[in-house]
């Protein structure tokens, strides 16, 4: 059987960098972004190009993210 793979989206602007979503990624490739403050002025979380191929689609991130701010999409 084949590994699920997604592609992991944030919506920068409405994250208010909380963290959950890092706490409970289990292949912990979501980090705060501290290079970049969107508009509410927080630092928002990402995940770098080069990590988005080990996402494993599991929507833990989208799940306990408090503000809707996650889309998650099975590939």
């Amino acid at each position: 059987m084949a590994k699920v793979k997604g592609r992991t989206t944030f919506e920068e602007d409405l994250c208010k960098g909380c963290g959950l979503c890092v706490t409970v990624c289990p292949v912990n490739i979501i980090s705060q972004d501290n290079s970049r403050i969107n508009k509410k002025g927080y630092h928002p979380a990402a995940i770098e190009d080069e990590d988005m191929d080990k996402c494993i689609a599991c929507t833990n991130c989208a799940t306990i993210c408090p503000d809707v701010v996650i889309t998650v999409e099975r590939l």
